[in-house]
């Protein structure tokens, strides 16, 4: 069988059930950039909407085929606005240069790098568009804390019998009115993550939410950052989207967690309830 094209976009089939996109609530619509009469940017093997407000993803979804990743470079792979959208919209190096900010990607790169290797090429290479990207301190990536999160996925790859090793992710930056604005742009504190897969036939998604006190002075410092295994429909409470009723249905927290003055961060993987 040979591959006659680069698949474009999130594959809401990717898991062999129903899993589909985020749909925006009226407020989100009205922010959301739209491309070709639509609020939905397709990308290889993710998909995003763009907040013209914030100037970042108000979600991103992705696909990862845990059996076909491939380990590729991200030297001299720029980072740069997607010429698509407008510029105006899309927040760039101007926020980045010369303070503590790195450029976090949302839609992890190592997970987007599967299939042929010229897909994964393209896939390696989109993940730097700036529509993908989020300032996160530059101590969060090294950070044995953010080593939780940024190995979800890997983890439930890893610790649970997932159908053929596919999985399909949502992430994105919360958007907060107090949000500490530096160089004009409002910096994003907080992140949720919902991560669904099967297992035996069986759907379920397992959601998370990133906590970071960012203190924005002359100086940029991380305070404390802290991660919530959290509801979907809690997630849905902090954005402006609505997941599919399918995530919902398939949610592993579905026992009422604790209430945010009670509840308790993870301290390791081992805390997941998958």
């Amino acid at each position: 069988m040979t591959n006659t094209a680069v698949k474009t976009g999130f594959d809401a089939t990717f898991l062999g059930t129903d899993a589909g996109l985020p749909v925006l609530t009226d407020s989100g619509a009205s922010d959301a950039v739209e491309l070709d009469g639509s609020t939905t940017i397709d990308y290889t093997h993710f998909s995003l909407a763009l907040s013209m407000s914030r100037k970042f993803a108000i979600w991103v979804a992705w696909n990862i085929d845990g059996g076909a990743l491939k380990a590729l470079s991200r030297s001299n792979i720029p980072f740069i606005k997607d010429p698509r959208v407008p510029e105006e919209f899309q927040t760039g190096d101007e926020l980045y240069r010369d303070n503590r900010l790195d450029r976090g990607h949302l839609a992890r790169r190592a997970d987007l790098c599967w299939g042929p290797k010229a897909e994964a090429q393209k896939a390696n290479r989109d993940s730097f568009f700036f529509t993908n990207i989020t300032p996160q301190m530059d101590d969060f990536n090294q950070s044995a804390k953010e080593g939780l999160w940024g190995r979800l996925e890997d983890a439930v790859l890893a610790d649970v019998d997932v159908d053929n090793l596919r999985v399909s992710v949502y992430g994105g930056p919360v958007f907060n009115a107090d949000d500490r604005v530096f160089r004009g742009v409002a910096i994003p504190r907080e992140f949720y993550k919902a991560i669904a897969f099967v297992v035996n036939g069986e759907l379920r998604c397992s959601a998370f939410l990133l906590t970071q006190n960012l203190v924005l002075a002359e100086a940029l410092d991380l305070d404390e950052f802290r991660v919530f295994q959290v509801s979907v429909a809690e997630l849905e409470k902090r954005v402006s989207f609505t997941f599919p009723a399918e995530l919902h249905a398939a949610d592993t927290a579905a026992v009422q967690l604790l209430d945010e003055s009670e509840r308790k961060p993870l301290d390791s993987l081992g805390d997941i309830k998958w």
